[in-house]
């Protein structure tokens, strides 16, 4: 009796076995698959936040992580569908399915990793100390004496008091738009920002010639991927790490953000 019973559980096992393949195979569709099957890469850029990514004159979005999303569909051989994100959507998005792919200033951390995975860093997303071209400032200890504007309270407010000499003139307004202005109708000679209010500013005021003085802090701006979508995560990073060597990233990141990109992160 308990033998028959043991052939008859395996001969049901076999067959809900048998019944699950095709669900099975199904389900195993990974994201690369449907971005090749579709001939179209869904990705999440921003559009309002310069130099990364904006509306240009002609209203197409522009920017370095426009010519980086661009650059990972070409690789990929398929048409990249560009999709506005901001913060606080986009990955949701991701996790939802609605984009394949961010590329939108993403950094990378403990919390964010636990529900999506991350490529290779592609550019530097960094806070730093900006001044006129004509203003000579090879070190910190040039900023002895000059005027520096900085929002009260910010990150760079806090790295500047921690590097700038006694003498220099710190002066602090109550957000980042108010310090941009202060420091573009020359109230002060030197500013201490991201590096994104710094590409708003140039895209106001093209003719001001602000240039990157001195490096504050550090962010590197990573492609986030779905969760467990390795395959995807592998052509992006093979893509990544080729345009690091063939010198494609320094050149995007030059042309935006006036800055190379230095060491960047695996």
């Amino acid at each position: 009796m308990h033998s028959k019973l043991s052939k008859r559980s395996l001969v049901v096992a076999v067959g809900l076995a048998a019944l699950a393949l095709p669900f099975g195979a199904a389900h195993a569709q990974t994201a690369l698959d449907d971005v090749l099957k579709a001939k179209t890469v869904r990705i999440g850029v921003p559009t309002d936040y310069p130099p990364y990514g904006f509306v240009g004159p002609t209203l197409a979005p522009m920017g370095l992580d426009i010519d980086i999303a661009n650059l990972i569909a070409a690789k990929l051989g398929v048409k990249a569908e560009l999709v506005p994100v901001v913060s606080a959507n986009r990955i949701p998005y991701l996790q939802t399915k609605k984009i394949d792919l961010i590329v939108s200033t993403l950094g990378r951390n403990e919390e964010r990793a636990k529900i999506i995975d991350f490529s290779h860093a592609y550019a530097p997303f960094y806070q730093g100390v900006f001044a006129l071209k004509a203003t000579e400032i090879k070190s910190f200890a040039d900023l002895a004496g000059k005027t520096v504007a900085v929002a009260r309270g910010a990150m760079e407010d806090e790295m500047l008091a921690q590097v700038a000499p006694p003498t220099t003139i710190v002066k602090r307004f109550e957000d980042q738009a108010a310090t941009t202005a202060a420091f573009a109708s020359g109230q002060t000679q030197v500013i201490a920002t991201s590096v994104s209010n710094i590409g708003v500013l140039s895209q106001k005021n093209p003719n001001l010639g602000v240039e990157y003085k001195l490096l504050l802090r550090d962010s590197p701006c990573f492609v986030g991927v779905g969760k467990g979508e390795d395959a995807l995560r592998g052509k992006v990073n093979a893509i990544i790490l080729a345009a690091k060597a063939d010198g494609t990233l320094e050149t995007l990141s030059q042309k935006w953000l006036k800055r190379g990109t230095g060491d960047l992160p695996l």
